[in-house]
């Protein structure tokens, strides 16, 4: 069969596809691809210059739902514009308008440090003003190493590259109601003279011109179509490509191979505290630990060899390339458990106590007074583990899948989750009045968010996005409010942690810590070990100073109006709540399967729309 029939059979066979609304991802000439996740009002279309090699600006349309990528010879315009021309006229059908938009460079400046600068070229006939307005605005708010964006505008009726031929003449465009616009894209991510790419700024400026184009054509949409979409995000691409999967399912057996608070939690914390009390509360305390049955150096070796820069979605391409960071550092406090390196790279992860949560923890401190405990009224471990499992099948009445657990264990110092299951220490207690809070705590959001994001395409959502801590033990102690089980006390619990980890951070050694929350702050000599231990152990853990700040992160959430049900998909981190936000609106990730049974009582829909309303973390300890 001649090359030229074949390229005929292909182009026939994806116009069908696109006719059928199905995907298509094939390779189209010697250099060329085309992508089209769904029927949708325009394409996107870059040449690439034959016989040249990454140099990057292909790049810039991985993650567009429909692009085309070719070479720029006389052979591959003739069949691209055979293409084009049946995607245009059927999708003209379904939308009545299309948008041909054709990507290219325009001059270099060889500078690592040039800013961003586009040229919109538009048709001087037949102008469509109400797109090209909302485009250049979408654009403008592109910034890369902190350098905003330049923008021209230039009308004329050939719209091509300089010294290239138009994919579509003006005329063609009118009979088939299809508005052609060119991009001009300075390319600020590679070296001009040796051809060099520079990957930082590449990967900035693809994660924001992708986000300018959906902006532009949801105007488009709007202005010159039939089609409403309701955000902006809908036009992503939907199908994910099998190296995602991929990606994900190896980045997750990492995680799971290792669980890192088991790893540096004492398994003598109950002697650990009688050692220290006996002595007066003046001698340092040794703390053991479980064996590390992994080896984080050949962890490491797996994980650098994953290869997330095949991901052409710049937004999974971000989450998986933030989650191996994580990892690695994670991987590297297993090495160094007990060394001196163990604090600055738990430092890393979690980072320092800024000055406004250092504030509002001296704060709670300042104002809320010492509550005295009531040790009349207690549940023992077994009473806990009880009345965990009890919820649990509750649970299990919205998803018989809920495959949790619940155990008592004389290796964990006080309860957690790991896993998805949950763990309870021998000689854990808690209050009476504090049951309902803390089983909505541990199973109503620590294992509901761990289940529903195995509900999820992606494993990444029940393993813990990067960061996810803080804002997973924000709605916890968010539960806990909800639950009527988050007294003063609790609060300045969570500061005291906050005041334990700006301590170690400074330099304070573990007896100078504990006295500062004991003599300065009124703790309880038992309640301020417990603080120190967990903030010192291992060499210095870090990560108490997130439940204070997930809590505030989670309270400006919601005062801005966002959500708290859609926030129990999996454990999703603050930094990327933008990035759950697209996926969901591109229908790539499902909403939860299990709903926390505290939502929906009469008492907590109040407190929620109190939530929605705007409150603090101060206004919460005066209720």
């Amino acid at each position: 069969m001649s090359r030229v029939s074949t390229n005929d059979m292909l182009t026939r066979n994806i116009i069908d596809a696109v006719a059928a609304n199905k995907p298509v991802r094939e390779k189209f000439g010697s250099v060329g691809r085309v992508h089209i996740d769904r029927q949708l009002p325009f394409v996107v279309v870059y040449r690439r210059p034959c016989g040249e090699k990454k140099i990057g600006t292909d790049r810039l349309l991985l993650g567009t739902p429909s692009y085309l990528i070719i070479g720029d010879d006389t052979k591959a315009l003739s069949d691209t514009h055979r293409l084009l021309v049946g995607l245009v006229r059927h999708l003209q059908e379904a939308f009545g308008r299309v948008c041909l938009l054709e990507l290219w460079e325009s001059a270099a400046e060889n500078s690592m440090r040039a800013a961003p600068a586009f040229e919109i070229v538009a048709p001087l006939h037949n102008t469509p003003t109400k797109f090209l307005e909302e485009f250049e605005n979408a654009l403008l708010h592109i910034e890369v190493e902190e350098l905003p964006t330049s923008i021209q505008v230039r009308y004329q009726d050939r719209i091509a590259p300089p010294n290239m031929e138009p994919l579509i003449s003006s005329d063609e465009a009118d009979s088939l109601n299809c508005v052609s616009v060119g991009l001009a894209i300075r390319p600020i991510y590679r070296d001009h003279t040796t051809g060099e790419l520079w990957p930082f700024h590449l990967e900035e400026l693809h994660q924001r011109l992708n986000r300018a184009l959906k902006r532009g054509f949801f105007a488009f949409m709007h202005h010159h179509t039939t089609e409403r979409p309701r955000h902006f995000h809908e036009l992503g691409q939907r199908t994910v490509a099998e190296v995602v999967g991929e990606v994900d399912r190896r980045l997750a057996a990492i995680s799971d191979s290792f669980d890192l608070l088991l790893y540096v939690s004492p398994v003598n914390s109950a002697s650990a505290w009688q050692e220290f009390e006996q002595h007066g509360f003046e001698h340092d305390v040794e703390f053991l630990y479980r064996a590390r049955d992994v080896n984080p150096s050949l962890l490491k070796r797996q994980l650098f060899d994953i290869a997330i820069e095949d991901i052409e979605d710049p937004t999974l391409a971000h989450i998986f390339a933030e989650k191996r960071n994580e990892l690695e550092r994670q991987l590297s406090l297993i090495a160094d458990r007990n060394t001196r390196r163990f604090l600055l790279e738990s430092r890393q992860i979690f980072g320092d106590v800024e000055p406004e949560l250092m504030d509002e923890a001296q704060a709670l401190l300042d104002t809320a007074q010492p509550e005295s405990a009531n040790q009349m009224d207690t549940l023992n471990a077994r009473e806990i583990a009880e009345r965990a499992q009890s919820e649990l099948n509750r649970y299990r009445q919205q998803d018989p899948s809920l495959a949790a657990t619940v155990s008592i264990r004389n290796d964990v110092p006080g309860i957690l989750v790991s896993r998805g299951n949950l763990l309870i220490g021998e000689d854990a207690f808690v209050s009476g009045t504090r049951i309902d809070a803390l089983i909505n705590h541990e199973v109503g959001t620590h294992i509901v968010t761990h289940h529903n994001g195995k509900q999820q395409p992606f494993k990444e959502l029940h393993v813990g996005m990067a960061g996810y801590e803080a804002f997973q033990e924000g709605l916890a102690i968010l539960s806990e409010y909800l639950s009527d089980g988050l007294p003063v006390g609790r609060l300045r619990l969570l500061a005291g942690r906050v005041i334990a980890v700006s301590a170690i951070t400074a330099g304070a050694n573990f007896i100078d810590c504990f006295r500062q929350l004991y003599r300065n702050h009124g703790f309880a000599a038992n309640t301020a070990f417990n603080i120190t231990m967990r903030v010192y152990r291992g060499g210095g853990y870090t990560k108490d100073v997130v439940y204070l700040r997930g809590l505030r992160q989670l309270l400006s959430r919601l005062g801005e109006g966002h959500p708290l049900d859609a926030m129990y998909l999996g454990k999703i981190s603050h930094p990327y709540l933008e990035f759950v936000e697209e996926l969901q609106w591109r229908q790539v990730i499902n909403p939860p399967k299990i709903r926390p049974f505290f939502l929906d009582t009469a008492a907590t829909r109040l407190k929620q729309e109190n939530l929605a309303s705007g409150i603090t973390i101060a206004q919460l300890a005066s209720e």
